[in-house]
């Protein structure tokens, strides 16, 4: 079995924050691969959708951002999975908005939700795909202060743009899938 993480915080005002790429990522990803039927689960801490024979799970925890290992833990420890089984997908500032990163382990640098992860499994070897959203030019990143900006909804013309960064982002989770 495999599992993939979005992060994430819940609530409808959060739904198209910037922040929440890994929610947004997970909901295209269920959509592409025909498994639309999330279900909250309170042992869990999350809302999970079961894709089938392909044995994966898609998890968005219903904790805020910098709670997120916590549903990550209790599905690791109920399933028996190895953290070579888990992907994590977040969104990061510190790469150019649309890019990807794939890296198998590695610091949670300064991602609160990836911090959590980290603490709550006691490694960082863990699979984790990062999503770029930095978008701002220099002077903007002066007048607007970061958790501004991650918990500020994406603009129309980046809306347009998550199809085709979703479609890359979709090709290396198949390749983890695949492993």
């Amino acid at each position: 079995m495999k599992l993939i993480i979005g992060l994430g915080n819940p609530g409808a005002k959060y739904v198209k924050t910037r922040h929440n790429v890994g929610f947004l990522f997970l909901d295209y990803l269920g959509q592409k691969l025909g498994c639309n039927d999330w279900e909250e689960k309170s042992k869990f801490k999350a809302v999970v959708a079961e894709c089938g024979a392909d044995r994966l799970l898609l998890v968005k925890p219903t904790t805020f951002m910098n709670l997120s290992g916590e549903a990550l833990v209790a599905i690791k420890q109920f399933y028996n999975l190895a953290n070579a089984d888990i992907l994590v997908v977040y969104d990061d500032v510190d790469l150019p908005f649309g890019s990807i990163r794939f890296k198998e382990k590695g610091s949670a640098g300064t991602h609160n939700g990836m911090k959590s992860v980290v603490e709550q499994l006691g490694t960082d070897e863990i699979s984790r795909l990062r999503i770029g959203i930095e978008n701002r030019t220099d002077e903007l990143k002066q007048k607007w202060a970061l958790n501004e900006y991650v918990l500020a909804n994406f603009v129309e013309e980046e809306l347009a743009q998550l199809g085709d960064i979703f479609l890359e982002a979709e090709q290396k989770t198949q390749d983890f899938i695949g492993k």
